[in-house]
């Protein structure tokens, strides 16, 4: 086949896909109009996240047989109209679902030690121990909504920390050894700790706002290392001001592009809700990259070669 990569990955891919006899094209600059205009001559594609493949991409794209994203998921791609054509989806959650839990494991640690605020008065000359006494996950209720990948590598670490872990999840019978699946209802009765873990569909796009919040039975701490749309950052920063959400560890904001890879243009206004967050001793912040890591670039990149070429025996 002939495959086009519009996002540039790790090494390994074009060389597993040249070895295994596929015509492997490089094109990181071009815009999505100069793109349209020569996909018709590709039977692949290979992307991360410039630019959203929708109708009229498609439409354009008459010899296409796969569209592989380099990331967990395919919310940049018009999904029922590429099926539709019979192109066939690929991702590769499998690839980066360790550095999340990872990630969202550091996050929980952070908050819960107040490492953060530690670090910076230390900085400053001060040594200040009972302000900043810590939390043990000893003992906690840490809820997960989504149990997929991502959600499973996270409760997986949470294993050995002699907490109980449940998870939410639309699809039934996906508890394990790990989390016990329960209600929404019940996981806002009992968290002490939520995690999100979900895709961004139009089920989970502003699901945490105020009254999502406010159906929870304790104040709780927010882990979001999934999608920043998932969250009404307006409404966590109500919760955060009045206590009803302790702390917030965000890998991801409302505020992104499609991309992924910013927030704003020099001529946008940083909004209100992020001024607080940015200013907020129990808020970490990380810029889109739990999935990020050394290892995971490694293992995307493998993921989908293995599955471009598992097209191949079908």
């Amino acid at each position: 086949m002939k495959i086009l990569h519009i996002d540039s990955n790790h090494e390994l891919m074009i060389e597993q896909l040249q070895a295994a006899g596929h015509i492997n094209e490089e094109d990181y600059t071009s815009s999505k109009e100069e793109i349209e205009a020569k996909i018709d001559q590709y039977e692949g594609v290979v992307i991360r996240s410039r630019f959203k493949i929708d109708k009229q991409f498609l439409d354009a794209a008459t010899n296409l047989k796969f569209i592989a994203r380099v990331g967990a998921g395919l919310e940049s791609i018009d999904i029922p109209y590429a099926e539709s054509k019979g192109i066939a989806l690929i991702a590769a959650p499998e690839g980066n679902r360790n550095a999340v839990g990872e990630h969202a494991l550091g996050m929980l640690l952070m908050l819960f030690n107040k490492l953060k605020q530690a670090d910076t008065e230390v900085r400053a000359g001060q040594w200040n121990r009972e302000k900043n006494r810590g939390l043990e996950l000893e003992g906690k209720t840490v809820g997960l909504i989504g149990y997929g990948n991502m959600g499973n590598a996270f409760s997986k670490k949470l294993k050995g920390f002699d907490c109980e872990v449940l998870c939410y999840d639309i699809r039934p019978n996906l508890g394990n050894e790990n989390a016990t699946q329960v209600s929404l209802e019940e996981l806002q009765q009992r968290a002490d700790v939520l995690s999100l873990h979900t895709p961004w569909t139009p089920l989970t796009d502003k699901m945490v706002n105020t009254e999502f919040i406010n159906g929870f039975k304790k104040p709780f701490w927010l882990i979001n290392t999934a999608r920043g749309k998932s969250v009404v950052t307006e409404a966590l920063t109500n919760a955060l001001k009045s206590g009803k959400i302790l702390g917030a560890g965000l890998d991801v904001l409302e505020y992104e592009k499609l991309s992924f890879e910013n927030l704003f243009t020099e001529t946008e206004q940083m909004p209100e809700p992020l001024q607080y967050l940015i200013q907020a001793e129990n808020v970490v912040l990380t810029p889109h990259i739990a999935g990020w890591t050394v290892e995971s670039k490694i293992k995307l990149a493998q993921t989908i070669v293995d599955k471009i070429l598992a097209l191949e025996t079908k």
